[in-house]
């Protein structure tokens, strides 16, 4: 049944179904399921819609209830994250894991000193099947093919560290769990599922320092940065960085982990529109490329080597408002060897800079490369990316192939 006040609290506070979706950064299609009773927002999206709504919480839940059998829930607007009818019960498994293996990490360092045969052995080839996965995830157009892997890991990773003999076994075990719990976050990232995905960049930090490991520290605290980043809170994460920066220099100097806090940061002052603060973090992401050779970073949960710093540099210019700035960028990127994904990204954002102009050909043309790139994809990536465009594209709405556009990008996925 339709969520009748709902919508008119939305259209009293002024803000059509487009508008009220760009406000909280979700595709416009997402407000009519919420609206149809079809779909209900997620947990972390509520207090932001009560703010626009001007309602409490207890309120916007009733107004939320309203069609719905007290007996039934609304369906999650956020789609499983695996195909098959258990698919919520399986992340519930994978969130219980995370539970039970965060609380065996913050159990004092055992006292028996025997060598612990077992466990250092499971470091080797555990570390090695980690790396695997890593490249898994990094190659794959649909992320969640290595789901089951890591749920299955997460079970290996709570006997082990219940085992662990000696303190040298068990910091070597959290730092492989600390490198799983960043997997699992990169996963819940990418299907949108941000709250999950925080809460395992946060038992990451835990279990990283519980290792002794200042770079594996650090990487964690920045994903949880870019979650609030991502969100449209750059405020908040912003001390997250500053805190992953002061850690990051009591790593292994011969890293990359420091260049990629800055290039995360440098997206942050772009976000809060500080233009000389984001080139001074730009700068300094620049220098991971002094480095040199291929032990910078591990392809794992560090995969920071500067050769994305062309597109980050023309994103934060675009955000910037300063798209003389951000075109040679990206022009520059798109020059590169590209994922299916980055590519999308770059040719997303030259779409939006031919909108800042009123270039309808240049917007038609980036936004029907990048369009074909969705069609290839099993990810919503690029369907959330073209978002942006799609809030520049109102003053150009009178050209037919415009209007085309928006419809199409309106038509993608938005989860992977």
């Amino acid at each position: 049944m339709r969520r009748k006040c709902f919508a008119e609290q939305r259209v009293a506070q002024g803000y059509s179904q487009e508008e009220f979706a760009e406000a909280l950064a979700v595709a416009a299609s997402t407000v009519v399921r919420w609206e149809s009773g079809r779909a209900t927002p997620q947990p972390h999206q509520r207090p932001r819609i009560a703010g626009l709504l001007e309602v409490t919480l207890p309120e916007l839940e009733a107004l939320l209830s309203e069609g719905q059998p007290a007996e039934t829930a609304a369906p999650s607007d956020t789609p499983p994250l695996l195909h098959g009818d258990d698919d919520d019960m399986k992340r519930r498994e994978v969130l219980g894991l995370l539970a039970v293996t965060g609380a065996l990490v913050a159990l004092p360092d055992p006292d028996d000193v025997t060598r612990g045969y077992a466990a250092s052995a499971l470091s080797v080839t555990g570390d090695a099947l980690h790396r695997s996965l890593w490249q898994l995830f990094t190659l794959s157009d649909s992320k969640q093919v290595v789901f089951p892997a890591v749920r299955g890991q997460l079970d290996v990773m709570a006997k082990a560290l219940t085992e662990a003999r000696t303190a040298g076994d068990r910091a070597r075990l959290c730092r492989m769990t600390a490198d799983l719990y960043q997997l699992g976050g990169e996963l819940f990232f990418d299907a949108n599922r941000y709250t999950d995905a925080a809460q395992c960049y946060t038992l990451a930090a835990h279990a990283a320092h519980a290792g002794g490991d200042h770079d594996l520290w650090a990487c964690a605290m920045t994903r949880h940065a870019y979650v609030e980043l991502y969100a449209r809170r750059a405020p908040a994460a912003q001390p997250l960085l500053a805190a992953a920066a002061r850690v990051a220099q009591r790593g292994d100097g011969t890293l990359s982990t420091r260049h990629w806090v800055a290039a995360v940061q440098a997206q942050t002052y772009a976000a809060m529109g500080d233009l000389d603060a984001c080139n001074r973090a730009l700068d300094e992401a620049e220098k991971v490329h002094r480095l040199g050779g291929g032990h910078s970073h591990n392809g794992g949960w560090l995969r920071f080597d500067g050769s994305r710093l062309a597109e980050e540099r023309g994103a934060c210019y675009l955000q910037l408002g300063r798209p003389d700035l951000a075109e040679d960028a990206l022009t520059t990127a798109l020059a590169q060897p590209l994922s299916l994904r980055r590519r999308a990204a770059v040719l997303s954002d030259l779409a939006v800079l031919g909108a800042c102009r009123r270039d309808i050909d240049q917007v038609v043309h980036y936004a029907e490369q990048a369009l074909g790139l969705a069609d290839r994809s099993h990810s919503g990536f690029i369907g959330k990316k073209l978002d942006g465009l799609r809030g520049r594209l109102a003053p150009l709405a009178a050209d037919g192939r415009i209007s085309d556009l928006d419809h199409r990008i309106a038509a993608l996925p938005r989860t992977a």
